[in-house]
């Protein structure tokens, strides 16, 4: 009659005094009476747990308020001499049996205890704040594409061998500023939501789970060091950059195979020129879109990045046709946008965080450098590899190389598109670690690769269908279009292999696994750069094509393998961290 009257909250509360130490307390009382035959005489044995889960729901309802109730009821039996001396380690035993019991309970019946329904919840939980933060930082990703691709049409429109110049200077332009500017970017991410996590543990202590320390960033202004070396850094190395692409312009075109006697080297240099002006302002903005994903903040750049380019599409057509300045004012709109992207981040940053460090000492330099050295190992990889496709395209004359670029321009924008989804994983894998809760993180690395993947294959069908129609937006040119229309397997197909590639890269950095990163990728760039060093000789673009799928392709392979280890950061992953304990 007792045991129907039970509900779940009654049990629940029973478990929770068991969980809270209440049966430790009991011990302390002297029992009046006790049998010593108190286990062999107790039914339900953990052997016995096993079977309730073939039990309907209110008969393991009913068997467990018998259990709780025999528990506390006290048997009697016979007094003996040594009473005294036996009864402490009895009770002690009856409580280790207990705590035993609740964990078998939690095993088999993991509903009453609540377990399952909040298992449930932190991963829809993790769910939703990883699509809030992808789907911004995917229209972050998603609008400088496509202001390169507007900017890449309109050069298009003057004839191929201005298209083909502007290329090659674009690509000199992305090999000398994201030679640092990547490493910034995603040691900044890491170590900003870090500091952001540790902060908020500290805070958390002190308070006493009050609940005042705020993840998000959106209180107070907050003192990171993080968040002040990533500025000063961003500022020394943009200034470095901008002074040796301006000096050393026409260095770089002779590296990349356009010597002064090519048509394409003018042009090519005067673009260079201009669009290293803006490079303090690119690297700036880069680190600071690092910070602000390390604050899980994804909304504030997509705005800043938004504006600027906006900016950028309406002074292209003004300045190219309306003042005739051609691909000179395709570079003065370009390095328009980017200082304004950086002036409206700065500001938004400095409402939430402290810009400049309280002293010199207090600045994270050691701590950038070594995780920054062994990114910028692996960006020189990419960067070499990249760089060799463009220069062996390069040399199979204008109007290949036209063609290459609308491929090579169309093939990144689209692809960096899953970037967003890995930068989000990234901060929120970060957050996680720091904070020890390695159950988030495989739920968000198990997520981000169904999502990649999914993504890749229908950015596969899509291109696919679309290309050729795609192709006509950037030039008119027939010669152009018909090598540009053959690039068409190299665009679409590969685009699987650079989702799934791309967000691995987010993973090992949201674990600070930079070490591997880097000498996996120096690994996967001397054989890609083998295949292209001689592929093209054969093949033309097939080969430049060809080279840069192996490249992505064993690019994904080797972030796979480091996930499918045991040893490594990624240890967690082949364990069953929602398994409970149970006590022998």
């Amino acid at each position: 009659m007792a045991s129907g009257k039970l509900n779940d909250a009654a049990v629940y509360n029973d478990l929770a005094k068991t969980r809270s130490g209440e049966l430790a307390k009991r011990k302390l009382k002297k029992p009046q009476h006790l049998s010593v035959g108190v286990h062999d005489s107790y039914p339900y044995s953990s052997h016995n747990f096993k079977n309730l889960r073939h039990s309907s729901s209110p008969s393991k309802m009913m068997l467990y308020s018998s259990i709780m109730r025999k528990r506390k009821h006290p048997i009697k039996g016979r007094k003996n001499s040594d009473f005294s001396a036996r009864s402490s380690e009895l009770e002690e035993n009856t409580v280790t049996q207990e705590e035993n019991d609740v964990a078998n309970m939690t095993d088999v019946y993991p509903d009453l205890m609540g377990i399952g329904s909040k298992e449930e919840s932190r991963s829809k939980n993790i769910k939703k704040e990883l699509v809030a933060l992808s789907l911004p930082a995917l229209a972050g990703q998603a609008i400088e594409p496509l202001a390169m691709l507007m900017e890449t049409a309109y050069i298009g429109r003057l004839g191929p061998v201005q298209l083909a110049s502007a290329g090659v200077s674009i690509s000199i332009f992305n090999i000398v500023s994201k030679l640092f500017n990547i490493p910034l970017l995603s040691v900044a991410t890491s170590f900003v939501a870090e500091d952001i996590a540790k902060n908020s543990n500290k805070r958390d202590v002190s308070d006493e789970g009050n609940g005042n320390g705020n993840g998000n960033g959106m209180g107070e202004r907050k003192q990171l060091a993080s968040v002040s070396t990533a500025l000063l850094l961003a500022v020394g190395i943009g200034i470095f950059e901008g002074l040796a692409l301006y000096f050393g312009s026409g260095i770089f075109l002779n590296l990349m195979g356009i010597p002064s006697a090519s048509t394409m080297h003018g042009p090519a240099q005067q673009f260079l020129s201009l669009r290293a002006l803006g490079a303090p302002a690119v690297v700036v903005s880069l680190a600071l879109q690092g910070v602000f994903r390390g604050f899980k903040d994804t909304k504030t750049p997509v705005l800043c990045i938004g504006i600027g380019n906006t900016l950028a599409v309406f002074l292209f057509p003004i300045l190219m046709y309306y003042f005739k300045l051609g691909v000179t004012g395709a570079a003065i709109a370009t390095v328009t946008s980017q200082y304004m992207i950086t002036f409206l981040m700065i500001w938004h940053l400095n409402k939430r965080a402290v810009l400049l460090p309280l002293r010199p000492g207090a600045l994270q330099v050691g701590g950038y450098m070594k995780s920054g050295g062994f990114v910028l190992g692996r960006t020189l990889a990419v960067l070499t590899t990249t760089t060799l496709a463009t220069s062996m395209a390069a040399r199979q004359g204008p109007i290949s190389m036209a063609a290459h670029q609308i491929c090579l321009q169309v093939w990144l924008a689209v692809s960096l598109i899953t970037d967003a989804l890995a930068a989000s994983g990234q901060a929120l894998i970060a957050s996680s670690v720091s904070k020890g809760d390695y159950r988030s993180v495989k739920d968000i690395t198990f997520f981000v690769l169904k999502i990649g993947f999914i993504m890749g294959v229908s950015l596969a069908v899509i291109l696919g269908v679309s290309f050729g129609s795609i192709a006509t937006l950037f030039t008119k040119d027939i010669g152009v279009l018909e090598i540009a229309r053959t690039g068409v397997l190299f665009v679409s197909a590969s685009q699987p292999l650079n989702a799934l590639a791309f967000i691995v890269d987010g993973l090992h950095y949201g674990v600070s696994d930079f070490p591997y990163a880097a000498y996996s990728m120096m690994l996967v760039g001397v054989l890609s750069s083998a295949f292209l060093f001689y592929s093209p000789a054969s093949f033309g673009l097939y080969g430049v094509w060809s080279g840069l799928t192996l490249f992505m392709g064993l690019r994904m392979v080797a972030g796979l393998i480091r996930l499918s280890t045991k040893n490594g950061p990624w240890w967690f992953l082949h364990q069953d961290l929602n398994r409970p304990k149970v006590a022998h």
